[in-house]
């Protein structure tokens, strides 16, 4: 019997449905580790299982990918959900993943790390960011549920620490797809409209799909860039999310942001009387030196006999008059004697000195004193100076 040919597409196809008929293979689980990953501009996904015996293709389309909660990264051991199918154009069978599990730790716990991996390196939880909390703030603005219990929770405890203060709510949802972007516009609206001196951003309690819009990258963003301080206040004190590593401080739960949000009144009367307390104790401390200094100079003799204070003045400064003349004439002594020192020896030193003893000095007419022969010529006139007085003559 001869064989009728048939094209590589056809017995491709005809495998792909034959494989696609399969129940098993319309709907598998597979475990394994991933290797080969890469993600195209596309937004598709492609990377290969593979465990100890083999090797498995596998490509998660943009569509799909869109609901992961973590990024696949090559080591990862993970278990893929979808169907396996031949690909015509190559002839290769790979898996059509639908979904994908990580294997041991959670979706969620993965996404965790690897957000709070990039957020760390890109700036966002440095302590060089963080704003101080105002310590007595007029307004507060508080972000959360409008419905929830922690709202009320913080109502109360604001009203009972610090009733100064005003209190603004900027209801947002909390909870679900939507709920990370209300977050953000609700932080970027109270900080375009100074709303607040301080927020509060958080909810109550719930497991970690409850409380993943504040492990999202908007709320970080928005957290980030607000010029208003922002308090932290998610869950319960164990739990931990990436908006309490951004904010400016993290409040343990919402009631605790609300008492570190605003001091305590009780705390500030006690703190006010103590201050007045001393105010009042320094007060008297001053009168009581001002009283007496007032009794001794009452009791002094300028106000008893203002004459005898005068002519007591009087005399000390005639006194000081005495002492002033007396040392000015003790000082024009000394320097009358050090300036007759100083005259005798230069009355020693001058030339007129030498003059006295016979001598003389000679100059030529220009005025240059002669110490030699070779200064002067036949007929030249000369100057002669004794000590008492010039005369001129001839060089013979």
């Amino acid at each position: 019997m001869e064989l009728k040919p048939v094209t590589v597409t056809q017995i491709n196809e005809y495998i792909r449905s034959q494989m696609d008929q399969d129940p098993l293979l319309r709907s598998v689980a597979v475990r394994g580790e991933i290797s080969n990953y890469k993600l195209y501009p596309s937004g598709h996904h492609y990377f290969t299982l593979k465990d100890d015996g083999g090797t498995l293709k596998a490509v998660m389309f943009k569509g799909n990918a869109f609901r992961l909660k973590f990024r696949p990264e090559n080591g990862m051991k993970v278990i893929a959900f979808g169907s396996i199918s031949v690909y015509p154009r190559d002839g290769a069978y790979q898996l059509y993943c639908t979904a994908l599990n990580a294997d041991g730790l959670g979706d969620l716990h993965i996404a965790f790390e690897q957000l709070k991996k990039k957020l760390s390196a890109l700036g966002l939880f440095d302590q060089a960011h963080k704003k101080p909390i105002p310590k007595y703030p007029q307004t507060i603005g508080i972000i959360t549920s409008a419905a929830g219990a922690a709202l009320h929770d913080m109502l109360r405890i604001l009203r009972k620490r610090y009733p100064l203060a005003k209190v603004r709510l900027l209801p947002a949802r909390v909870q679900g797809a939507e709920a990370a972007g209300e977050i953000a516009a609700a932080i970027a609206f109270a900080n375009r409209h100074r709303l607040a001196d301080v927020l509060i951003v958080g909810r109550g309690g719930g497991s970690i799909e409850d409380l993943w819009a504040f492990n999202e990258e908007p709320v970080a963003y928005g957290i980030y860039a607000s010029e208003i301080p922002v308090i932290s206040a998610v869950g319960h004190e164990p739990d931990v999310t990436i908006s309490d590593y951004v904010a400016d401080l993290r409040a343990a739960t919402p009631s605790n942001a609300a008492e570190l949000a605003v001091p305590d009144q009780d705390a500030l009367r006690q703190m006010l009387d103590s201050y007045s307390a001393s105010m009042i104790t320094a007060l008297r401390r001053q009168i009581k030196t001002c009283r007496i200094r007032l009794n001794t100079l009452s009791a002094g003799t300028a106000l008893k006999s203002p004459d005898g204070y005068i002519q007591k003045r009087r005399a000390d400064m005639d006194a000081l008059k005495t002492k002033l003349a007396s040392a000015y004439t003790r000082s024009l002594h000394i320097h009358r004697q050090r300036f007759t020192a100083q005259t005798s020896k230069l009355d020693a030193m001058s030339p007129l000195k030498v003059l006295t003893r016979g001598y003389c000095v000679t100059q030529k007419s220009d005025g240059a004193v002669v110490s030699s022969v070779k200064q002067v010529k036949h007929s030249d006139q000369i100057d002669i100076v004794v000590s008492d007085g010039t005369f001129r003559a001839v060089v013979e």
